[in-house]
């Protein structure tokens, strides 16, 4: 975490409409202030950036950790714990810099300057004599969907594990917020969870966390090397202080409350409206990620097959496939206009086709069969936990015909060679 001043009065809004506010330092004396601020490292460098286009006057001044944090009385970190880590990373930057390359700005290399060395939860909260707790969860578990949903898995057996120990738990967690255009997704994912209590804005005031028991600070934990060898919950559960190996798979289930969540009257209809034809299989068959995308040609093939092979089913979809006009295929991309509605619609899917996206891990949620293609051997580790998904492997066979170290599209034969390769009638069979 970094802890840290104003020199000007700013207002900054976040794209669910929330107002977060920074003034001043008053009382500087006291350091039990609500106009000293505490973020995640990530989003102290958002907010850098933010200041700076508006004007050269908005600035950031650095409070040493240690003034607030030898105070007994401050709240407790729990799990794998990052202290000084502004102080650490400044320290570490001139490292970084070589005689050709500058890696000082890069979190990836930043990151292995800071502890990652496993603490006990159960030692740490064992000498706490209150029966009523409150958690803050400084910062974003996770910055993509799937990512989230399973850090949330991670949350629940985290609050499991106090529950044990004490009478009432109040978890509050503070998102990234300061250049997050992704926040009003972010908070609707947490807050949809009915062991969380509240879901806002970083920054949050010094005086505002005394108010807490303990706290956890997400700074730069999916830059670490165990969030890479493990999979999302193990490495959660890992830096919540929490042995993964001695907690039950049966325990490590992904769960989303739609309870407060109403779709559109056209959603409800136009599904409905599906469902009266039999079966529905979603399709999914393009990621962000180029490298983990079906190419559309093939995506369109597949398509295809599966309408003819599957006459049973009604393919859905909430991405536009070219080249498929079908009774028996749906789009529904102009009902999917929120991580909510796409989370509903996934609700109503008998069997999912997917690439690597968050819809396997929303899947995993309602039981539904999934098959998920992946094009990296190292993330299959990532449905470890789930019962009712199956993993399809689509290796590489590309080839780059350039000796200079850049990628040049013309230089790159047999680039869809594996995907060719595909057969739909495999993975019928394994949805089945």
């Amino acid at each position: 975490m970094v802890i840290f001043r104003v020199t000007q009065n700013i207002n900054i809004k976040t794209t669910d409409g929330t107002l977060v506010s920074y003034f001043k330092l008053k009382n500087p004396s006291n350091l039990i202030n609500d106009t000293l601020y505490i973020t995640t490292y990530e989003d102290f460098l958002d907010l850098k950036r933010v200041f700076k286009s508006v004007d050269a006057k908005y600035q950031l001044k650095v409070i040493e950790e240690t003034r607030l944090t030898s105070d007994k009385c401050f709240p407790k970190e729990l799990g794998i714990l990052n202290k000084n880590e502004f102080n650490t990373i400044i320290q570490n930057k001139k490292a970084l810099v070589t005689k050709n390359v500058n890696f000082s700005e890069n979190l990836d290399y930043l990151s292995i300057f800071l502890n990652n060395s496993n603490n006990s939860l159960k030692t740490q909260i064992s000498n706490t004599l209150k029966q009523d707790v409150k958690v803050a969860i400084l910062g974003n578990m996770g910055f993509k969907v799937g990512e989230m949903i399973s850090s949330i898995t991670a949350l629940r057996i985290f609050y499991e594990e106090l529950k044990k120990v004490f009478k009432t738990v109040t978890i509050d967690i503070y998102l990234n917020s300061s250049e997050n255009k992704q926040f009003t997704r972010d908070k609707q994912i947490f807050s949809n969870q009915e062991f969380i209590n509240k879901v806002t804005a970083l920054s949050i005031s010094v005086k505002k966390l005394y108010e807490y028991d303990y706290y956890i600070d997400t700074s730069l934990v999916t830059k670490n090397s165990y969030y890479d060898e493990l999979n999302y919950v193990d490495s959660w559960l890992y830096k919540f202080g929490i042995d993964y190996k001695k907690i039950e798979n049966n325990r490590k289930y992904n769960s989303l409350s739609l309870n407060n969540y109403k779709p559109s009257n056209a959603l409800k209809s136009k599904l409905n409206e599906i469902k009266l034809k039999g079966k529905i299989l979603l399709f999914h068959p393009y990621s962000a990620n180029v490298n983990r995308s079906i190419p559309r040609e093939i995506a369109s093939d597949l398509l295809k097959k599966m309408i003819k092979k599957m006459p049973d089913y009604t393919i859905i979809s909430v991405l536009q496939i070219d080249g498929v006009k079908d009774e028996s295929y749906v789009c529904l991309k102009d009902y999917s206009k929120s991580f909510l509605d796409y989370t509903y619609i996934i609700s109503w899917a008998n069997k999912i086709i997917t690439v690597d996206t968050a819809t396997y891990h929303i899947s995993d949620i309602f039981f539904i069969p999934t098959v998920v293609i992946f094009t990296d051997e190292k993330l299959i580790k990532r449905v470890d936990y789930y019962n009712n998904a199956k993993a399809v492997l689509v290796k590489d066979k590309s080839k780059n015909l350039s000796l200079f170290n850049f990628e040049e599209s013309s230089l790159i034969v047999n680039r869809f060679e594996a995907w060719r390769e595909l057969k739909i009638k495999q993975i019928i069979k394994l949805l089945d």
